[in-house]
């Protein structure tokens, strides 16, 4: 074992991180700082700071980084319309950078010389962490216990709580359901269990978050987004915080069965994984999103934006968030959203996110020029022929040369 003096652990508080948390400190002899992320997830974190105390921990942090989350990772995500392999808004993935740029700076404020994390060998979320670990801090050490020890199972870790005396009769890391479960103000993301039958329906009961649609409300309810700089400052002319809105955007979605997806996907580590996916506030922020960006982006500049998103969303579902050609995207992204502004007006109704009107005052749209009665000489109609002449060159050259 490489010599470690203290090192800083995501802490969950729950039944796998209590056990990294006594297995760092007998295995390599240090101290532990742990660090416990509030990032929306729904619950209460002052366990975990109680846990922590009772093991003995001198130095505990448990930070509140919803509005960082929010301003400062969702929102430049959905900048982008990013989505993963069509589907997936990307909730586990956002918040890894996060969590591991809060590690690092722990880690710098209490002189550790490792971080640690409770994710597998198996999963996505190694990678994620480590990559972010050392594009802030390259020197830094990297503990991941379930790629070292030996406790394979949860009989195995079972036994290992019981025989160090660590409460098993608290929370687990899922909340005591059957399946793998992470939150945040984005999403809740489901694995394990009878998903992993992909011809098996996800049980009703799995869903934590929203009502179904056929539970829905019958009625369908109207709401405005407004839009300054490609983010959203308003809901139905209340502004509000960045983590304010996504909360309330979840609140509209959830009552409405919106945002509920069941989809396979391919991991970074090769293997294709199940999952179930709540993202109710993130579904109406990206339809009106685009809907927004439909009245104020330049076409080509619309075009160019929806190429690179596919790129741009694996590099956030691969855990590239601070790689360089991230930040590149990134900065180009920006650039188109400098007019994206205005309010879109949206119908919510049992699952379903219609867009029912945008406006703007940096609007492209021009009606007398895109109308069907008569413009005025706006637009005049015979320079078509010409336009599609040029453009119909190579093909008729080609028509020619025949087969």
């Amino acid at each position: 074992m490489a010599e470690v003096k203290k090192v800083v652990l995501a802490y969950s508080g729950g039944l796998d991180t209590s056990v990294i948390l006594k297995w760092l400190e007998e295995t390599y002899g240090c101290e532990v700082v742990t660090f416990t992320a509030d990032l929306g997830q729904g619950e209460e974190l002052e366990p975990a700071r109680r846990k922590a105390e009772a093991f003995g921990i001198k130095e505990i942090y448990v930070d509140d980084l919803r509005e960082e989350f929010a301003r400062d990772f969702v929102f430049p995500m959905f900048r982008a319309n990013a989505i993963y392999e069509g589907e997936y808004l990307l909730g586990t993935s956002i918040a890894r950078p996060l969590i591991a740029k809060r590690q690092i700076e722990i880690a710098r404020e209490t002189g550790a010389d490792a971080v640690a994390h409770g994710a597998t060998g198996k999963g996505n979320d190694q990678v994620r962490f480590e990559l972010g670990y050392y594009g802030l801090e390259p020197g830094i050490k990297v503990i991941a216990p379930w790629r070292e020890w030996d406790l394979n199972s949860r009989e195995r870790l079972l036994e290992y709580a019981e025989r160090h005396g660590i409460d098993i009769e608290g929370k687990t890391e899922d909340g005591g359901s059957p399946y793998s479960m992470d939150a945040n103000l984005l999403h809740i993301s489901y694995e394990g269990g009878v998903l992993e039958d992909t011809w098996t329906p996800a049980e009703e009961q799995m869903w934590r978050w929203s009502n179904s649609p056929e539970q829905a409300p019958d009625q369908p309810q109207l709401i405005d987004i407004e839009f300054a700089g490609g983010d959203p400052v308003a809901v139905d002319g209340e502004r509000l915080s960045p983590a304010q809105l996504l909360s309330r955007l979840n609140e509209l979605g959830c009552r409405h069965g919106i945002g509920r997806i069941d989809i396979v996907e391919n991991r970074y580590v090769g293997m294709k994984s199940r999952g179930c996916y709540e993202t109710p506030g993130g579904s109406i922020l990206l339809r009106a999103h685009r809907a927004i960006e439909s009245i104020t982006l330049d076409r080509d500049a619309a075009h160019l934006k929806d190429e690179i998103m596919p790129r741009y969303a694996e590099l956030i579902y691969n855990g590239y968030w601070f790689a360089p050609e991230r930040e590149a995207l990134q900065a180009l992204i920006d650039k188109t959203q400098q007019d994206v502004e205005g309010v879109v007006r949206l119908k919510l109704y049992k699952g379903n996110v219609e867009v029912v009107g945008r406006q703007s005052p940096r609007s492209l749209f021009d009606a007398s020029v895109a109308t069907f009665e008569d413009d005025a000489g706006a637009y005049d109609q015979k320079d078509a022929a010409g336009f599609i002449r040029l453009n119909a060159l190579r093909l008729r050259l080609g028509a020619k040369r025949g087969g």
